[in-house]
């Protein structure tokens, strides 16, 4: 459990940076994305499980780390909102930064976790995490969406080989919004329900996203406002990144049936570099997510014949900035990758 609790370090380094200023304003920056991929490229990657997963299952303490983040991540916001007028020039691209890497992480990370729960608290803490990146209908694109068409062209966050992560933006983002409202307006269908009605989710939480966005504008004013959204646009580009290099070129076989393949730990990359793990609470052992949501991030499982980045998730995010130097170190990998897969099959 000790070894876990070190995130708690990565909100107060925001935290510094955001009270003081000037050049410390830019530390969290660096350590997310200087210190933790330099550690990891020398750090050997911890691929073992745990022997008896019944104690972690168990301790309330994992459950009470996770969501302690979001109470420190609104925190970090109102400490961005209330110091905003003083930010000049660097200070001001530091801070959105910050902020916006903390909502990625703290933010959507977290609420991505805790959507998985089946507690209705849990749950609200989870829309709750999203809306400071004001992505919450990740909520419903996510759960209801994304696992069910991962690595098929259906998903919107759907990334083949040769596609950059930038042109995956302007198809994810608007994409898991408009799947969102679909999943809703489908479910309700079924009902025979119109989807322009109180009970259609979606609807809720972007009347509940307006309203937080104009409860801020009213009490910090329209610039600090345009900078905490600004850093929400971080938040979610951050989260789409992450999408797009957990399932880059992998994709699920079409059966007779019209059907796809069942999902199998080969239809995710995943790491075991341990910094990552700590700081992103097990995101990085993605094939045992989407093989069981609902598992615990404790508990998650490394595969063996689950596709391994060289490195972690935080150097893997930065490399995928640099489409030719993606493209060179990925592909000969998603090549191995094609080659066991169609030896499993």
């Amino acid at each position: 459990m000790f070894p876990r609790a070190l995130v708690l370090l990565f909100p107060l380094v925001a935290a510094i940076g955001l009270w003081y200023g000037g050049p410390a304003v830019w530390l969290f920056p660096l350590v997310t994305f200087g210190f933790v991929p330099a550690a990891e490229l020398m750090l050997r990657p911890n691929r073992e499980n745990l022997a008896d997963e019944s104690e972690a299952r168990q301790s309330r303490g994992f459950d009470l780390l996770v969501m302690s983040c979001v109470p420190l991540l609104w925190g970090l916001v109102a400490l961005f909102l209330v110091r905003f007028d003083d930010y000049k020039g660097h200070e001001l691209v530091g801070a959105v930064l910050t902020l916006g890497i903390a909502c990625g992480t703290f933010g959507i990370n977290v609420g991505h976790e805790l959507g998985h729960r089946r507690g209705t608290f849990q749950q609200h803490f989870a829309k709750l995490a999203l809306m400071a990146s004001v992505y919450v209908h990740f909520f419903i694109e996510h759960n209801r969406g994304h696992h069910s068409k991962v690595s098929t062209p259906e998903d919107p966050v759907y990334s083949p080989r040769g596609t950059s992560v930038y042109r995956h933006w302007l198809r994810a983002v608007p994409g898991t919004w408009i799947e969102a409202w679909r999943l809703e307006e489908e479910r309700l269908q079924k009902k025979g329900r119109s989807p322009w009605t109180w009970d259609n989710e979606h609807i809720r939480l972007q009347v509940a996203q307006l309203g937080l966005i104009g409860l801020i504008a009213a009490l910090a004013g329209p610039a600090a406002t345009l900078g905490w959204l600004a850093a929400g646009a971080v938040g979610f580009l951050l989260l789409e990144t992450v999408n797009y290099v957990e399932h880059y070129g992998l994709q699920r076989r079409k059966l007779e049936t019209g059907r796809y393949e069942r999902v199998a730990p080969i239809h995710s990359w995943n790491s075991d570099h341990p910094v990552g793990r700590v700081l992103l609470f097990e995101l990085t052992r993605h094939s045992d997510h989407h093989a069981n949501p609902g598992r615990p991030y404790q508990v998650l499982r490394s595969f063996p014949e689950a596709p391994q980045f060289p490195t972690g998730y935080p150097g893997m995010v930065l490399l995928a900035t640099v489409p030719p130097l993606f493209y060179r170190v990925m592909h000969p990998r998603l090549a191995r990758s094609e080659s066991d897969l169609a030896q499993a099959r």
